[in-house]
């Protein structure tokens, strides 16, 4: 454990540490709780906190910050590196920084707190609270322990079942609390309806309200001090300080404020410009919060309507609703430039936006927002397809399925039929040969029935929200077909046993049947196959399909000699019939196909001819028309493209060249700007092309690498480029007059970084840095002090400590270190004028020396200072100085 010089017997209280700890884990709870606690409330200030107190300090880095924030200063620099000896070694300097304010350290060291031992690391945190939080507290000649017990004794005097005697029982109902607030402000808590019976109450008032009203972070919970027999003393001790020190510095404050007064109008200006960034931002973000779900959202539709809906939907958010977020992104990154320029300008620390709400923060949510938008695109630019080709696969399976079922139509009965057992010879030959034609027309149908099955089974695979009927068809045409084959494998067997004792067979009847039936497969075939529906997305496909047709056509002369051939079989056996007078009953029994039906599918399949001839002629069309969408879109994207990149490449140079002023410079952004702006009728015209594009479902373009995308991007990108250039000018411009900076100067400064800027990217990295300051003459030695020297220079122009330095960050520097010379000097001229021969200056001398209007402005900033030899109203110079200008390096 430590001791401070000069308190030995108070720190002999805390001797017990280790042994508190390990009798009563309730007490490390507590002290967990309040040290965390009492931590955070001090690391807000830098903008961050810890979680776990023996964890979160391994590395030393948060360790060093909170001494840096509890003692003003600041510390040697921390090592950045993740091994182990880093970590020891910043630990160590937070460690040496606390031996500096007089603490001896015991028992507690780097290795401990790095290894994350919880009892080392809660009594180094107790040490900083008792050096920085309680030490230095002083009541009626008693200090640290004795004096924050004695000024609770006399806050709560007054107070009824209110007797504060120690740091633990005392405040368990929570009275203690409560006074010391209502004694300070007393419209916070109405202390006459709270009971002592009631501690849960007390507490929770009393932790709530400090922490509401008077910053003091809940430390503590009711249940941790109600809930053990013996609160923990250091942690109401912590607690307690927090309020002494909040109370103490309200005098403090009320002195404080009305300095602040005289600052709030400068300030007010800024901070409502932070206030607008912090809703802009907000707003922003908000709304890519609520869009990138819509776009993330991947629930396909089942219908072709419902995805050109959600195309359309897309458009308009395009065309709609993003632009004007395009605009609020740019401006927002021009406010924040703007007031990071007026911040510096006014010497006040830079803006730091809300958590999660930097700029690089919106970029972050607007990049996701454009990476979810590109793969929406592509999804439902999928999707359609994907339903585009479930439904021209449904039809067809319609299509084959009702020719199927058509066909098979009545076979069943036709099977079961006995008919051969009353036949007669000439019957039964021809009811064999008709079985064996339909088991050729049935072989023939098996790859109708196959490819039913397969674009069945696509269906299945590709998620078809209809699957389960076209599955039950599927089944019905599959057990069908198994039941025909078991049928006609059955009848075939009968009629074998028949064969034998029949003997007489038309050859011509058979002969008409064997012709007719794969004719008329044919003819079926081609009816099917001029009613397919097709779906092309070139003009090389569809010429494909033409020459197809035409070689389909070629052989319609071929179909119709054998069509005359099956017509001339069935006169033939007419002529015999009526010649010899046979009894035919006037049927052909080898087959159900007959000359009319032939004749009937011919003139369909003629008649189909034609209209496909149309669809053709129309597809071909219309994929001439795409490609003239296509030819149309790339030759203004292939112009439109170029000139954005060539217009961006012109601003970079007119951004780090030095020609003319930069009111000249402005004027020629400016007109970039404006010719940059004309331009956007040509890219509403591309717009309208892709748009045309995409209602016409063309999805590639051989004839450009450009996509409406990538155009839409590059103008974004440009547009936001010329604004950041003119804002930039706009803030050297601002700081050039405030500064009185020659033209001569911005040139020379330009040059320098010019120089240094080896890469052209319009900002220098540290080293570039040093190098340019020494060239300008500015002393850094390779030593330490130099680097102390220039660690602070970099902490002035870049405080966000990103590593490299812009040219606006570079000119207000120089401009204030030459700003900050010319009023030392003329400070102290004016002294010397007022003053004579004396060291100080009296009222009646200045009423005397300036305007009356001048002198009481003087004189009014002199009340608060004593002169040399308690003169009263009299100043030296650095009194002089201070009451002119404030607390600064004059």
């Amino acid at each position: 454990m430590e001791h401070y010089d000069g308190d030995v017997d108070y720190m002999q209280q805390e001797d017990d540490w280790d042994r508190d700890l390990l009798l009563d884990p309730a007490w490390e709870k507590q002290q967990r709780k309040t040290f965390t606690a009492w931590c955070n409330s001090h690391l807000r200030k830098a903008g961050t906190q810890i979680e776990n107190i023996e964890e979160d300090f391994r590395d030393g880095l948060k360790l060093m910050l909170l001494l840096e924030v509890i003692s003003g200063e600041r510390l040697a620099k921390p090592e950045r590196g993740k091994m182990r000896v880093h970590k020891i070694s910043n630990v160590n300097k937070a460690l040496d920084f606390i031996a500096s304010k007089g603490v001896k350290l015991v028992s507690i060291g780097a290795e401990e707190i790095v290894d994350g031992n919880a009892k080392m690391t809660l009594g180094m945190i107790w040490t900083i609270i008792l050096r920085f939080a309680i030490q230095d507290i002083s009541v009626e000649e008693t200090s640290a322990k004795e004096g924050l017990l004695l000024w609770c004794q006399r806050k709560t005097a007054p107070y009824k079942n209110v007797n504060i005697q120690n740091f633990h029982i005392s405040w368990k109902d929570g009275l203690g609390f409560c006074a010391l607030i209502h004694r300070h402000r007393p419209e916070l808590i109405d202390y006459g309806k709270l009971r002592k019976d009631d501690p849960m109450t007390n507490l929770n008032t009393a932790f709530d309200v400090a922490e509401k009203y008077l910053d003091i972070p809940k430390m503590l919970d009711a249940e941790d001090i109600v809930g053990t027999a013996r609160p923990d003393e250091k942690a109401i001790m912590t607690y307690v300080s927090s309020f002494y020190h909040a109370f103490s510095g309200a005098q403090k404050a009320e002195t404080a404020a009305n300095r602040i007064c005289k600052v709030l109008a400068v300030n007010q200006e800024n901070e409502q410009l932070m206030e607008d960034y912090e809703k802009l931002a907000s707003d922003l973000l908000e709304w890519i919060r609520r869009t990138i779900p819509w776009l993330e959202n991947r629930l396909p539709e089942n219908t072709m309507q419902a995805m050109q809906q959600k195309l359309e939907d897309f458009r308009d958010y395009r065309r709609l609703h993003k632009p004007p977020k395009v605009q609020e992104k740019c401006q927002l990154e021009i406010n924040f430039n703007t007031l990071q320029t007026k911040l510096r300008l006014s010497n006040r620390p830079a803006f730091m936006p809300s958590e999660g709400k930097m700029v690089s923060d919106i970029n972050n949510a607007w990049g996701n927002l454009e990476g979810a938008e590109k793969g929406y695109e592509e999804w439902l630019l999928n999707e359609i397809r994907r339903l585009e080709r479930l439904d021209h696969l449904a039809e067809k399976f319609r299509q084959k399925a009702a020719i199927h079922e058509a066909w098979t139509d009545g076979k069943e009965d036709m099977l079961q039929k006995r008919d051969y057992e009353t036949a007669s010879l000439s019957e039964i030959k021809a009811l064999l040969k008709k079985h064996e034609a339909f088991e050729s027309d049935l072989a023939a149908h098996q790859d109708r029935v196959e490819q039913i099955a397969a674009i069945a089974q696509e269906l299945n695979e590709l998620d078809y929200y209809d699957s389960p009927s076209v599955n039950a068809r599927c089944q019905r045409i599959c057990d069908q077909w198994d039941a025909l084959g078991a049928l006609t494998q059955k009848r075939s067997e009968a009629l074998q046993r028949t064969e034998k004792l029949l003997e007489t067979i038309d050859q011509l009847y058979l002969e008409f049947a064997k012709r007719a039936a794969p004719f008329n497969n044919w003819m079926e075939g081609a009816m099917e196959d001029l009613q397919d529906t097709f779906i092309v997305h070139t003009i090389e496909e569809i010429q494909g399909l033409s020459t197809a047709h035409e070689q389909f056509k070629a052989t319609l002369p071929e179909a119709d000699k054998e069509r005359q051939a099956i017509l001339g079989i069935h006169n033939e056996i007419a002529k015999i019939v009526q010649t010899y007078h046979v009894n035919m009953a006037g049927t052909n029994p080898y087959t159900t196909i007959n000359p009319q039906e032939i004749n009937t599918k011919w003139d369909k399949v003629r008649q189909l001819v034609p209209q496909r001839d149309q669809a053709l002629i129309e597809e071909h069309a219309r994929q001439q028309n795409n490609e003239r969408l296509r030819r149309q879109f790339a030759n203004q994207a292939n112009v439109i493209g170029p000139w954005i990149q060539t217009k961006m490449e012109e601003i970079g140079r007119i951004s780090i060249e030095m020609h003319g002023t930069l009111e000249d410079q402005l004027t020629h952004l400016r007109q970039y700007e404006k010719s940059i702006v004309n331009y956007k009728p040509k890219i509403d015209q591309l717009e309208g092309d892709h748009q045309l594009i995409q209602e016409a479902l063309i999805f590639d373009n051989k004839h450009t690498n450009y996509t409406m995308e990538h155009i839409r991007v590059g103008w974004e990108q440009l547009l936001t480029t010329i604004a950041r250039t003119i804002n930039e000018i706009e803030n050297q411009i601002l700081t050039r007059d405030a500064k009185g900076i020659s033209q001569e100067q911005l040139n020379e400064f330009r040059a320098s970084f010019n120089h240094f800027d080896r890469d052209h990217s319009g900002t220098l990295g540290a080293e570039e840095f040093k190098a340019c300051l020494i060239s300008l003459g500015f002393d850094i030695a390779n030593d330490a002090q130099g680097e102390n020297e220039f660690s602070r220079i970099m902490t002035v122009v870049d405080p966000n400590r990103m590593g490299i330095v812009t040219f606006q960050a570079f000119i207000d520097f120089m401009s204030r270190e030459a700003a900050d010379t010319d009023t030392a000097d003329q400070v102290m001229a004016s002294f010397k004028v007022l003053a004579g021969d004396k060291n100080y200056i009296l009222a009646d001398e200045l009423r005397r020396e300036l305007p009356p209007d001048q002198a009481e402005y003087c004189i009014a900033r002199m009340a608060p200072y004593t002169g040399p030899d308690g003169v009263p109203g009299a100043l030296d110079y650095m009194s002089f100085s201070t009451a002119l200008y404030g607390e600064s390096d004059l």
